[in-house]
């Protein structure tokens, strides 16, 4: 939490406020659920530390899953258990479906012009349904289904090269730039070119400072002196999203066929062009669309990537469970083929598992805060109107009372035959909310989620590096509106053994590329690899006629081979320099024969050493 430790005491030490603000702290009324005793000025501010999601269960162990604080001057209920969440996010949703006015957010997204964070009220039901029927359906995500496979393919090409020599790369990056490419092609059309749209560290700082807790959110009073910087540090990101923003707006605007809506900012754009009675121009402006772009990139890019990081330190960690997710993979799917989104359904192993991950690791630990909007009686306890409503996921996830004594245990079997799902049905597990407020972009993630981690798994057997164990992956996270992991993951795909799973991989999606009627071994495939990695002007070129001949938007067919004379030519060099075996089959002679003057008598054994041949200078 931003120098929130240097804030407190800044705090405390101004005793000529202690006296004007008694008065104003009360203490928890009778009716009030159970809490800890607040102090002056700050209330409980002071119990949340570093990982307030961790703070929190801790307290919830004493005072029950249904908690009273006072944060600064705000009343504030803590929700621990999936019974208590079902009661305020569905038994009272409708008196819980507000969210409250927070600082940083209000800045982030243009006085709280998007969906996530805007105060319930006319606006955000028509926005949401905007979101929900135009932009985030089931029907226009899997129109993306074509996009989403050309990224992941070429991700998985570019790890296919870190293998073939053994390259130790941080997973956490890549993962991050592939999700990070696919929802810029989905957004507004194009990849992400232009180093200037560099998005994902703005976002990630946004969240992190809309995830802390701000002490001019609870003592509204302490808002000018910014004592912890976060209003400095959101002004920042502001401007540079803006910045990218106004970019990306300008350049649809200049696109003659922007009015087709190929991606979801060109709709956007021809919403706000051409207004509607769901929502008319005095209400849906520039702004408005800048929010909801935010709230597209950040929900589209981080939360995704912070969960398949999870899933894959997880499956690292506990081979048993990497090996039973690629058993499953290759009973569904083969090792001939690429996965398609159509096995994603059948993979139900994987289901489990990334549930689990979900459990133990939300992305969001902290569910987006709700306000009440009049007083209520929650579970025989009163609920003033304005008091703020943490959902503690985290500790949900973790609850021995419905997990059982291994509830800290990364165990996917827990779920098998048990009917809970993520959609915020079941309240054990709500990653993406429940009610009224649940993540309109929940079908889009978890279809992210699934397909780049079935993927890679699939295409790879992941191995840690510098000789670490399973038991050396470091499951610390950080804490903000977002979890991500608090340390950077290093893994090394590898070759091995010709049989093992990269080079089959490998050979499933290079097939096409590098046979031409024939069988060619996995030992040239690699050979070939190497090269093109070794030399990027061949693989320059080589990309270049496939681009040209093939396009951009579908798979080679052996059909096209005839007409890529470049890569014939690589293929041909392949098998000068690296023929495999360098030495052919030997030959043995039926009879004594005379060969340019020489006598090779009868049952000699003759090898041509092809590897010679093939760097012959005289040739």
């Amino acid at each position: 939490m931003p120098s929130f430790e240097v804030a407190v005491p800044l705090i405390l030490l101004l005793p000529l406020l202690w006296v004007f603000f008694k008065a104003k702290t009360r203490k928890p009324g009778p009716n009030l659920p159970p809490g800890p005793q607040p102090l002056p000025i700050i209330g409980n501010l002071h119990m949340l530390g570093q990982k307030p999601h961790r703070a929190l269960a801790e307290l919830a162990q004493k005072y029950g899953p249904i908690m009273s604080l006072r944060l600064g001057h705000v009343p504030t209920i803590v929700v621990s258990s999936a019974q208590a969440a079902e009661l305020f996010l569905k038994q009272h949703d409708a008196v819980f479906a507000n969210r409250p006015m927070l600082l940083v957010w209000d800045h982030m997204v243009y006085g709280a012009k998007d969906v996530a964070f805007t105060p319930h009220g006319d606006y955000w039901r028509r926005v949401r349904k905007m979101c929900v029927i135009h932009l985030l359906s089931a029907a226009k995500v899997a129109g993306f289904e074509g996009l989403r496979r050309a990224e992941i393919e070429a991700a998985v090409r570019r790890l296919a090269e870190a293998a073939v020599v053994r390259e130790v790369v941080d997973v956490g990056e890549r993962v991050g730039e592939l999700i990070e490419d696919i929802v810029f092609k989905m957004l507004i059309g194009k990849a992400k070119e232009d180093k200037r749209y560099d998005f994902r560290g703005v976002i990630q700082e946004a969240l992190t400072l809309a995830g802390a807790f701000n002490l001019a959110d609870f003592t509204p009073w302490l808002a000018p002196l910014d004592l912890q910087g976060l209003i400095r540090r959101t002004k920042a990101a502001r401007k540079a999203t803006d910045e990218i923003f106004d970019d990306i707006i300008e350049n649809h605007n200049k696109e003659e066929d922007f009015g087709q809506n190929r991606d979801i900012i060109g709709l956007l754009l021809s919403l706000m062009h051409n207004p509607t009675n769901e929502l008319p121009s005095s209400s849906f402006g520039v702004d408005n669309v800048k929010a909801l772009m935010f709230d597209l990139f950040a929900g589209g890019i981080d939360t995704t990537y912070v969960t398949i990081t999870w899933v894959l330190s997880a499956l690292i960690k506990h081979p048993r469970v990497m090996r039973l997710v690629q058993d499953e993979l290759d009973s569904i799917v083969g090792r001939e083929r690429m996965l398609v989104e159509s096995d994603l359904s059948k993979l139900t192993y994987l289901d489990m598992v990334i549930k689990e991950t979900f459990r133990l690791y939300p992305a969001a630990p902290l569910l987006g805060p709700r306000e009440s909007m009049e007083d209520v009686i929650v579970h025989g306890f009163m609920i003033p109107n304005k008091s703020r409503v943490i959902t503690n996921g985290w500790a949900i996830g973790r609850d021995p009372n419905v997990w059982s004594e291994n509830a800290e245990e990364f165990y996917p079997e827990r779920f098998m035959g048990r009917d809970i799902d993520v959609r915020g049905l079941h309240f054990e597990l709500i990653p993406f909310g429940a009610g009224r407020r649940v993540c309109p972009g929940m079908h889009l993630a978890l279809t992210n989620i699934k397909l780049v981690v079935a993927q890679l798994v699939h295409c790879f057997d992941w191995e840690l590096p510098n000789g670490m164990c399973p038991d050396d992956v470091d499951m610390t996270e950080k804490f903000g509106l977002s979890m991500p992991r608090a340390n950077k993951l290093y893994y090394a795909s590898h070759n091995g053994e010709p049989q093992q799973r990269v080079q089959e991989n490998v050979k499933a999606i290079m097939l096409d590329l590098f046979v031409a009627g024939i069988d060619t071994s996995l030992q040239t495939i690699i050979w070939a690899l190497s090269e093109l990695t070794k030399h990027p002007r061949v693989m320059k070129l080589l990309r270049e006629e496939l681009d040209a001949r093939i396009g951009k938007h579908r798979m080679v067919l052996e059909s096209d081979l005839s007409k890529l004379t470049y890569l014939d030519m690589v293929v041909r060099e392949t098998f000068r320099l690296y023929l495999v075996p360098p030495l052919l089959a030997p030959h043995e002679s039926m009879e004594d024969v005379i060969i340019d003057g020489y006598m090779i008598p009868k049952k000699s054994r003759v090898v041509i050493n092809f590897w010679a041949i093939g760097h012959d200078p005289r040739v």
